[in-house]
Protein backbone atom coordinates (compact mmCIF):
# COMPACT_ATOMS: atom_id res chain seq x y z
CA UNK A 1 0.00 0.00 0.00
CA UNK A 2 1.16 3.43 -0.69
CA UNK A 3 1.32 6.60 1.18
CA UNK A 4 -1.60 8.47 0.51
CA UNK A 5 -4.24 10.41 2.13
CA UNK A 6 -6.21 9.33 4.77
CA UNK A 7 -3.77 6.77 5.48
CA UNK A 8 -1.78 5.57 8.94
CA UNK A 9 1.41 5.77 8.20
CA UNK A 10 4.61 4.79 10.33
CA UNK A 11 8.19 6.62 10.06
CA UNK A 12 11.69 5.79 11.44
CA UNK A 13 13.50 8.82 11.13
CA UNK A 14 16.86 10.04 12.19
CA UNK A 15 16.94 13.98 12.99
CA UNK A 16 20.47 15.86 12.74
CA UNK A 17 21.01 19.40 12.33
CA UNK A 18 22.06 21.40 8.62
CA UNK A 19 26.16 20.29 9.80
CA UNK A 20 24.50 16.57 10.50
CA UNK A 21 24.73 16.36 13.92
CA UNK A 22 22.49 14.09 15.43
CA UNK A 23 19.30 16.32 17.22
CA UNK A 24 17.15 12.43 17.74
CA UNK A 25 17.16 8.88 16.36
CA UNK A 26 13.80 7.04 16.95
CA UNK A 27 13.25 4.70 19.53
CA UNK A 28 10.42 3.74 17.78
CA UNK A 29 8.62 4.67 14.76
CA UNK A 30 7.03 8.22 14.64
CA UNK A 31 3.08 7.08 13.52
CA UNK A 32 0.95 9.81 12.36
CA UNK A 33 -2.10 10.35 9.94
CA UNK A 34 -1.21 11.07 6.46
CA UNK A 35 -3.18 13.80 4.75
CA UNK A 36 -2.76 17.45 6.30
CA UNK A 37 -4.06 16.51 9.79
CA UNK A 38 -0.97 18.00 11.16
CA UNK A 39 0.06 14.79 12.54
CA UNK A 40 4.03 15.86 11.14
CA UNK A 41 5.67 18.74 9.14
CA UNK A 42 4.11 19.14 5.56
CA UNK A 43 7.22 19.07 3.81
CA UNK A 44 7.70 15.24 5.42
CA UNK A 45 3.96 14.19 3.95
CA UNK A 46 5.23 16.01 0.85
CA UNK A 47 8.51 13.72 1.06
CA UNK A 48 6.65 10.55 1.52
CA UNK A 49 3.46 10.89 -0.34
CA UNK A 50 2.67 8.40 -3.16
CA UNK A 51 5.14 5.88 -1.94
CA UNK A 52 5.55 2.38 -0.76
CA UNK A 53 6.57 0.73 2.77
CA UNK A 54 10.47 0.46 2.64
CA UNK A 55 11.06 3.96 0.75
CA UNK A 56 14.06 6.25 2.47
CA UNK A 57 14.95 9.75 1.85
CA UNK A 58 16.56 13.02 3.46
CA UNK A 59 14.68 16.47 3.29
CA UNK A 60 15.99 19.44 4.82
CA UNK A 61 13.43 22.11 6.12
CA UNK A 62 14.09 25.17 6.93
CA UNK A 63 13.15 26.93 10.08
CA UNK A 64 9.48 28.49 8.46
CA UNK A 65 9.30 24.50 7.70
CA UNK A 66 9.70 22.97 11.07
CA UNK A 67 9.87 25.05 14.67
CA UNK A 68 9.73 28.66 13.11
CA UNK A 69 12.55 31.61 13.31
CA UNK A 70 14.07 32.36 16.43
CA UNK A 71 12.04 35.31 18.48
CA UNK A 72 14.47 37.23 20.81
CA UNK A 73 10.90 38.85 22.09
CA UNK A 74 10.41 35.75 23.61
CA UNK A 75 12.92 35.35 26.02
CA UNK A 76 12.74 37.07 29.24
CA UNK A 77 14.54 37.73 32.30
CA UNK A 78 12.39 37.05 35.64
CA UNK A 79 12.69 37.74 39.34
CA UNK A 80 13.90 34.38 40.89
CA UNK A 81 11.56 35.04 43.48
CA UNK A 82 8.47 34.21 41.58
CA UNK A 83 9.93 30.34 40.82
CA UNK A 84 9.22 27.71 43.31
CA UNK A 85 12.52 26.29 44.48
CA UNK A 86 14.63 23.78 43.84
CA UNK A 87 14.67 25.67 40.89
CA UNK A 88 17.06 24.14 37.30
CA UNK A 89 18.11 25.33 33.95
CA UNK A 90 16.02 22.68 31.68
CA UNK A 91 12.38 22.99 33.77
CA UNK A 92 9.60 24.41 31.59
CA UNK A 93 6.56 26.62 32.59
CA UNK A 94 3.74 27.14 30.69
CA UNK A 95 2.40 30.68 29.86
CA UNK A 96 4.04 33.31 32.29
CA UNK A 97 3.39 36.98 31.98
CA UNK A 98 4.24 40.10 33.25
CA UNK A 99 0.97 41.45 34.59
CA UNK A 100 -2.77 41.00 34.24
CA UNK A 101 -3.08 43.35 31.16
CA UNK A 102 -0.77 40.87 29.21
CA UNK A 103 -2.94 37.92 30.35
CA UNK A 104 -6.01 39.44 29.06
CA UNK A 105 -4.66 41.13 25.68
CA UNK A 106 -3.06 36.96 25.31
CA UNK A 107 -6.05 35.36 26.34
CA UNK A 108 -8.15 37.23 23.74
CA UNK A 109 -5.22 36.78 21.10
CA UNK A 110 -4.89 32.95 21.89
CA UNK A 111 -8.34 31.36 22.29
CA UNK A 112 -7.45 28.21 20.32
CA UNK A 113 -3.70 28.23 20.69
CA UNK A 114 -1.86 26.17 23.26
CA UNK A 115 0.34 28.41 25.97
CA UNK A 116 3.68 28.98 25.71
CA UNK A 117 5.55 27.02 27.27
CA UNK A 118 9.45 29.01 28.50
CA UNK A 119 12.33 26.65 29.23
CA UNK A 120 14.77 27.76 32.13
CA UNK A 121 17.92 28.44 30.54
CA UNK A 122 20.40 30.33 33.02
CA UNK A 123 19.88 30.95 36.74
CA UNK A 124 21.26 33.81 39.02
CA UNK A 125 21.43 34.54 42.64
CA UNK A 126 18.10 36.59 41.90
CA UNK A 127 17.50 35.98 38.26
CA UNK A 128 15.76 33.80 35.78
CA UNK A 129 16.49 33.48 32.44
CA UNK A 130 13.61 31.71 30.28
CA UNK A 131 12.92 31.23 26.62
CA UNK A 132 9.20 30.80 25.27
CA UNK A 133 10.79 29.43 21.48
CA UNK A 134 11.09 25.98 20.87
CA UNK A 135 14.35 24.65 21.14
CA UNK A 136 14.97 23.55 17.95
CA UNK A 137 13.36 27.68 16.41
CA UNK A 138 16.00 28.83 13.84
CA UNK A 139 17.48 26.12 13.12
CA UNK A 140 17.29 24.37 9.47
CA UNK A 141 16.66 20.20 10.30
CA UNK A 142 17.43 17.12 8.00
CA UNK A 143 15.64 14.53 8.52
CA UNK A 144 16.49 10.78 7.29
CA UNK A 145 13.13 8.93 7.00
CA UNK A 146 12.37 5.52 5.86
CA UNK A 147 8.41 4.53 6.03
CA UNK A 148 8.10 1.12 8.02
CA UNK A 149 4.21 0.47 7.77
CA UNK A 150 1.04 1.65 5.99
CA UNK A 151 -2.19 1.01 6.36
CA UNK A 152 -5.98 2.64 5.99
CA UNK A 153 -6.66 4.52 8.98
CA UNK A 154 -10.27 3.50 10.85
CA UNK A 155 -13.30 5.53 10.72
CA UNK A 156 -12.28 6.86 14.42
CA UNK A 157 -8.92 7.68 13.73
CA UNK A 158 -10.37 10.34 11.05
CA UNK A 159 -12.81 11.75 13.03
CA UNK A 160 -10.38 12.36 15.93
CA UNK A 161 -7.55 13.58 13.40
CA UNK A 162 -4.47 11.41 14.63
CA UNK A 163 -4.01 7.46 15.36
CA UNK A 164 -5.19 4.97 17.84
CA UNK A 165 -3.62 2.03 18.29
CA UNK A 166 -1.41 2.12 15.15
CA UNK A 167 1.09 -0.33 15.36
CA UNK A 168 1.00 -1.32 18.51
CA UNK A 169 0.69 2.49 20.06
CA UNK A 170 -1.63 5.35 20.97
CA UNK A 171 -0.43 8.55 19.76
CA UNK A 172 -1.61 11.58 21.39
CA UNK A 173 -0.40 15.31 22.67
CA UNK A 174 1.74 13.24 25.97
CA UNK A 175 3.48 11.48 23.80
CA UNK A 176 3.85 14.43 21.62
CA UNK A 177 5.05 16.46 24.61
CA UNK A 178 7.56 13.89 25.17
CA UNK A 179 9.33 13.95 21.98
CA UNK A 180 9.33 17.58 22.39
CA UNK A 181 11.19 17.38 25.80
CA UNK A 182 13.39 14.66 24.75
CA UNK A 183 14.67 17.06 21.89
CA UNK A 184 15.01 20.05 24.68
CA UNK A 185 16.86 17.75 27.08
CA UNK A 186 19.49 17.43 23.33
CA UNK A 187 19.37 20.67 22.11
CA UNK A 188 22.14 23.45 23.28
CA UNK A 189 20.54 26.48 25.33
CA UNK A 190 20.88 29.34 23.82
CA UNK A 191 21.42 32.72 26.08
CA UNK A 192 22.91 33.09 29.34
CA UNK A 193 23.14 35.72 32.00
CA UNK A 194 27.23 35.53 31.79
Amino acid sequence: MKVQKNTIVSLRYRLTDAQDNLIEESAGPMVYLHGGYEGTFPKIEEAVDGHDVGYETTIQLEPTDAFGDYDPELLKIEARSRFPEPLEVGMQFEGLLDDEADVEAKADEEDDEDALIYTVTDLAEDKVVLDGNHPLAGLALKFWLQIADVREATEEELEDGHPQGAFGMDIDDDDEAELEEEISRQTEQRPTLH
